[in-house]
């Protein structure tokens, strides 16, 4: 009889440290190899570029793979496509490759339209878009395209003006006559100018050092203009270059030229600013300063600080001497900096 306890006690005895044995793999062991492998997840993004009030469907969707403690609640996994699909538009423009979030969507019938045209949304409030003109040299080699962060730089030219007149120096001068009084009769002027019918520029009197005589001095030319350069915006974006499309329902590829002619390089490009420079932008498009596109990385959000280009600068910080007058030069004369011409380029059109 007590064999046969004894021999229970035993087996109870292995039951339980087999019990522990086990509960203690299925802690520590499974855990930890189940911690070192991550658990991935399914969640949609864009297949392609959704407009705003699109309709959110299975075909315009599809899926990638990321770690579940990447992702977060407003996220659509793969078991919530009947929730994101049923009765779902987009309540702003998607770009392809944009992950599917809630405050993305909205439902059909709570969507809210908004007036003009669908490309007006990219617009921040606060902001505005302007269009100004430009060409490949201000565009960075059409490099500048949609989306592009930029800085714009503008030059002037800077002339002297007389401040009555507004018009540019020197005046012309002209001969005036009948300046004295005779008696009982009124006063008789009469103005002339010198032969040639347009009068002569203003110049002023010298006095030449060596004969102590004074002389009027004329300029030989017009007055030359000053050229001023400054980058004035930085970190711009660019919301279009080239037209927007006539019609919201013209696809990108109905803009596209018919097959076999070349595609009509852009004379214009659309940027986001804000409302003072976009006054600003107006008022340079119509005096017509000449305006370039800086391309810049995107995730650059660094402002520098610069100073305006001008000739002075330009001599002083480059280190540019002033060529001395010297007895004697180089032959042939040079007037004009023009590149020299090689032989491999191509022969200039014959004249007409």
């Amino acid at each position: 009889m007590r064999r046969g306890r004894i021999l229970i006690f035993l087996v109870l005895i292995v039951i339980i440290g087999l019990a522990v044995a086990v509960f203690a793999v299925q802690q520590f062991v499974l855990r930890s190899q189940t911690e070192d492998q991550p658990v991935f997840v399914e969640v949609f993004i864009a297949g392609q570029n959704i407009p705003q009030g699109g309709d959110i469907s299975e075909a315009v969707l599809t899926t990638i793979t990321i770690p579940q403690e990447n992702a977060v609640a407003v996220m659509f996994t793969r078991d919530e496509l009947a929730l994101l699909t049923t009765n779902k538009v987009a309540r702003y423009p998607l770009d392809q490759g944009v992950v599917i979030t809630e405050p993305m969507v909205v439902d059909k019938s709570g969507a809210v339209s908004i007036a003009g045209p669908q490309w007006a949304a990219l617009v921040p409030p606060g902001m505005t878009a302007i269009t100004i003109p430009s060409s490949r040299l201000s565009m960075a080699g059409y490099g500048v395209a949609d989306g592009a962060h930029v800085n714009i730089v503008a030059c002037l030219l800077f002339v002297d003006v007389d401040p009555s007149f507004q018009s540019e120096l020197p005046n012309f001068t002209g001969a005036l006559t009948g300046t004295g009084f005779v008696p009982d009769q009124l006063p008789v002027l009469s103005l002339g100018v010198v032969p040639g019918g347009e009068g002569s520029a203003q110049g002023r009197l010298e006095l030449d050092p060596s004969l102590q005589q004074p002389y009027y001095l004329l300029p030989s030319e017009e007055q030359r203009a000053r050229p001023t350069c400054q980058m004035l915006l930085q970190d711009v974006v660019v919301m279009k270059r080239g037209n927007f499309p006539l019609s919201e329902n013209q696809t990108a590829q109905q803009q596209q030229p018919p097959e076999g002619e070349a595609p009509v390089a852009p004379d214009i490009v659309t940027l986001i600013v804000s409302p003072q420079d976009a006054i600003m932008l107006t008022y340079l498009t119509y005096t017509k300063a000449q305006i370039a596109l800086t391309l810049r990385n995107p995730s650059d959000q660094s402002r520098q600080a610069t100073e305006a280009a001008t000739l002075q600068f330009l001599l002083s910080q480059y280190n540019i001497p002033v060529p001395a007058k010297l007895p004697y030069s180089l032959e042939p004369r040079i007037n004009v900096l023009a590149p020299p011409v090689l032989p491999n380029d191509p022969a200039p059109p014959a004249p007409q």
